[in-house]
């Protein structure tokens, strides 16, 4: 019975074979197994390791290791040499073997290459298994060590080794290096918790599940692997649910998260939206005439139910005060159009999710959560209402299902530095930095830019409020008299020390002008480009990116208030440089740039991209003080640093939650 069984099965493998062999050559990719022979040479070598016997899983065997008989399988290791071959009956022996009660037992042998399995010996046994889609295939294996390079795969794999002596597991593998120390976090281990076999077993059976679901949406065709798409699930989902959820549910809890997945292929996973979108003077559908328009824009809400969720309340939060102001703006503007909600006092979390769903559940259909730390209840909630449309203040999130927004506070910081190095006797200003996150450097290089462009003699004394100090005093015992404060975050907050100030004689501080935020004219433009389609409209065009709106000048997200005490002439150079910098003609960064390290940023002519202006690590070489390390952060920026931190990738991941 088990021969007349295992003859039917290869006819089932056969046809499959033959399947893949088609699929492969019509979208052209190679139909048969890879050569590891034909891959690498011994100068791509470091070195061997003798793995011993393991359970290699069948997902990660894709080759052979000599081209022998690599044309009798398909890419997936089915066969394709016909029924009366005697390569179909010693395939149907094995088959039979495999089936009766002594089965498979001896290992095949192979060879390991970053990750992807070559077969030495026992490329049928692998046939036979994987048509039976058996988890695992026991097997000797030799790793094969790459020379160490830049390249990226490179770094992931010397990162993975490291990882297999805590792990010993293949299975945990991930396409960037760091992503291991990642899910340590997620699952509640220190960073070089080695695992006991019962956390091994546990993990096992709950990731096999997960990657079940990975496959059936299409995992095999992105550059991602199980593990990546895992690391991304686990920011929304507890592991627990892997566990105990049934496969559907976990299935639908991945499609939720399954455009963050997608996106890890991007070169460029977020799209830096630097306009408004583009909509007529009533808010109606851009391009759009006659009877198409009106028929398109009845697909549109007319009128929209918007939550603001605050971290912290207005009269305890300057920065909050900010938002709400921006949120009476936007009643005002829309009237009757927005029915408003504002939940204050959210703590990010549990907290935050529980807040958010009691919005929805009010009928809200936009959320605003006004600071990062609330960006992992945003998630959960994208993730859980996919109609609902989420934004969180913050810059540079890598999620497709929630929009961040910032401000280009760095063009204002132009405008001040200017002002500044206008009014220097001596040359020397100096600048209160309030923590190293995105768009921080580009604030400070922008800021000395700005002054050289006045002053050419100016340099920037450099301090940060997030360390152990007080840069105010030390910026005074070094006799600096221009100094750069916190920005204001609306305009009738304008008082000492704020802004751009003067340090006078008797030790007070004078106002002379600060970029504040208008986030009132963001809120009132999103609404509206909800109402006419360019919300839409953007995630077309995106491609599947994460949007992150990034809006300055000429959109009047910021602006620059002054001191009636400004000179005449500045006052006008100033309206100038404002003018330039919103129409465009004047870019602060398009001149002549020398970092700190002597390297030449810019000749002068380039402009940079909103992405490396975003994500500047360094500073210009008039500026005097450095980034601080994370080391030297106090206590309260270091989460800020783990979410916006400009060297966030490179922070070590904290312990998330309790295992499994």
């Amino acid at each position: 019975m088990s021969r007349q069984e295992a003859t039917e099965q290869y006819s089932r493998a056969l046809k499959a074979g033959q399947k893949n062999y088609k699929d492969c050559v019509l979208h052209g990719r190679y139909p048969y197994p890879q050569v590891l022979d034909e891959i690498l040479d011994d100068s791509m070598v470091a070195g061997r390791a003798d793995m011993g016997v393991i359970e290699i899983p069948t997902e990660q065997i894709t080759g052979t290791k000599t081209a022998g008989r690599r044309s009798a399988f398909a890419a997936d290791f089915m066969p394709l040499l016909g029924e009366d071959s005697e390569f179909a009956y010693k395939w149907i022996e094995l088959c039979a073997a495999h089936l009766g009660d002594e089965g498979i037992r001896d290992p095949i042998r192979c060879y390991e290459y970053l990750g992807r399995f070559y077969v030495q010996e026992g490329n049928k046994r692998v046939s036979v298994l994987k048509s039976y889609k058996a988890p695992t295939v026991p097997g000797y294996v030799i790793r094969v060590i790459p020379n160490w390079s830049e390249d990226p795969a490179i770094q992931a794999y010397y990162d993975f080794m490291r990882s297999y002596q805590m792990t010993g597991l293949y299975r945990v593998y991930f396409s960037r290096a760091g992503s291991f120390a990642k899910l340590q976090a997620a699952l509640g281990y220190e960073p070089d918790h080695v695992w006991t076999e019962d956390e091994r077993r546990r993990f096992v059976s709950g990731f096999t599940y997960f990657q079940d679901a990975f496959w059936k949406l299409g995992g095999r065709d992105l550059p991602a692997t199980p593990a990546d798409a895992l690391l991304v699930w686990l920011k929304v989902y507890p592991f627990e649910n892997l566990k105990t959820t049934p496969a559907s549910e976990i299935l639908k809890s991945l499609s939720a998260v399954w455009a963050d997945v997608k996106v890890l292929g991007h070169a460029d996973p977020i799209s830096v939206s630097t306009e408004t979108p583009e909509q007529t003077e009533d808010g109606g559908v851009p391009h759009a005439p006659g009877l198409f328009g009106r028929l398109v824009k009845a697909m549109f809400p007319s009128h929209l139910n918007v939550a603001f969720i605050n971290e912290y309340s207005p009269e305890e939060s300057d920065w909050i005060r900010a938002h709400d102001l921006g949120r009476q703006y936007l009643e005002a503007m829309m009237g009757d159009q927005v029915t408003v909600q504002v939940l204050n006092c959210v703590q990010p979390g549990e907290g935050a999710v529980a807040a958010m769903e009691a919005a929805i559940e009010e009928g809200a259909q936009v959320l605003f959560a006004t600071t990062p730390p609330l960006i992992g209840a945003c998630r959960t909630i994208a993730a859980k209402y996919s109609g609902v449309r989420v934004l969180n203040c913050s810059a540079s999130m890598p999620y497709t299902g929630v929009r961040t927004y910032y401000s280009r506070i760095y063009e204002g910081k132009f405008l001040t530095g200017a002002i500044a190095g206008a009014m220097s006797r001596d040359g020397l200003i100096g600048y209160v930095a309030s923590n190293p996150i995105f768009g921080v450097p580009a604030s400070i290089n922008a800021f000395a830019l700005g002054a050289q462009l006045t002053n050419p003699r100016a340099r920037i004394q450099l301090r940060w409020s997030c360390v152990e100090e007080d840069p105010m005093a030390r910026l005074a015992e070094d006799g600096v008299d221009l100094i750069s404060n916190r920005d204001i975050p609306a305009p009738d907050r304008v008082r000492e020390p704020w802004g751009l100030c003067q340090l006078r004689p008797d030790g007070s501080l004078l106002p002379l002008a600060s970029p504040y935020w208008h986030w009132g004219n963001f809120y009132v433009k999103i609404v509206r480009s909800i109402f006419s389609g360019g919300w839409d409209a953007l995630s077309a065009k995106d491609g599947g990116r994460a949007v992150n709106y990034w809006w300055g000048m000429s959109s009047r997200a910021i602006d620059v208030t002054l001191s009636q005490t400004l000179p005449s002439g500045v006052r006008q150079l100033v309206e100038i440089l404002r003018k330039g910098v919103a129409d465009g003609s004047i870019l602060p960064f398009q001149r002549p740039i020398r970092s700190q390290d002597g390297t030449v940023r810019n000749e002068g002519e380039r402009w940079f991209s909103p992405e490396e202006i975003l994500h500047m690590d360094w500073l210009c070489d008039c500026v005097d003080g450095g980034i601080p390390a994370f080391e030297e952060l106090l206590p309260m920026s270091r989460n800020l640093a783990r979410l916006q931190g400009v060297y966030r990738d490179q922070i070590l991941p904290e312990k998330e939650s309790t295992l499994l």
